[in-house]
């Protein structure tokens, strides 16, 4: 069984107030590979890898994100297939 790959691309106030570090941590509770970065337009980006139900699952907690956080809008899409890192890590910003 392949696990899903998604890109996703979340909107609000979510630079600033620890989202990618929520993230990561997130991610890794869920045993999630992949990683995260801030984007120029003030959203923060993430490639979640994982077993289907697991990604759905951080999904849902995408919504929410670190008490600051105020998301308003996520983005999801099919992601590049491109090399995953074995865990989930914070990318410099893009």
């Amino acid at each position: 069984m392949t696990d899903d790959r998604v890109l996703v691309l979340i909107h609000g106030r979510v630079q600033g107030v620890g989202y990618r570090r929520w993230l990561q941590q997130m991610a890794e509770e869920h045993r999630l590979r992949g990683w995260t970065r801030n984007r120029r337009d003030g959203s923060v980006e993430a490639l979640l890898i994982g077993h289907q139900t697991v990604v759905d699952d951080a999904l849902s907690l995408i919504w929410k994100g670190p008490p600051a956080a105020e998301v308003q809008r996520v983005e999801r899409m099919d992601a590049p297939d491109e090399h995953a890192p074995a865990g989930f890590e914070v990318r410099p910003d893009a």
